[in-house]
């Protein structure tokens, strides 16, 4: 796998791939339709942040790669690459708990805030890494 070239993309699998943590200019996508959905992409080896309807769905700081992101009924699951040490931001549903899984490894329980917004953060380097986020 590698940086998503033209920055935003539907896999044959009906998942979303996106971002460019390669890149030292600015990206945007706006208004990319998957469904019904508008989704907006700003990326560059700063920082990655996906939008769904104008909500925030993921960011990364600095930028990274993310392949088949999979939005499922309690499980979020998605494959990640960029460089170092990476600082994930997704927004899930407010005062839930969730468990979080990188490359199998259980990081543990984690409760989102009244915005809904859960933070952990991963060792990336050029190999994806798997992460599967888990609805309690």
């Amino acid at each position: 796998m590698a940086v998503i070239n033209e920055n935003i993309r539907v896999e044959s699998n009906g998942t979303i791939s996106f971002g460019n943590y390669e890149t030292d200019v600015k990206q945007k996508v706006n208004d990319y339709k998957v469904g019904g959905d508008l989704y907006t992409l700003r990326t560059y080896k700063e920082a990655t942040r996906l939008e769904k309807n104008s909500k925030l769905l993921i960011e990364t700081v600095p930028g990274a790669a993310v392949h088949n992101l999979k939005l499922e009924e309690g499980c979020t699951t998605f494959d990640i690459e960029g460089k170092g040490d990476t600082q994930i931001t997704l927004e899930m549903e407010s005062e839930t708990e969730y468990t979080i899984y990188v490359e199998e490894v259980n990081l543990g329980k984690i409760k989102t805030n009244i915005a809904g917004k859960i933070n952990f953060s991963a060792e990336l380097d050029s190999t994806p890494k798997s992460v599967r986020i888990e609805k309690h």
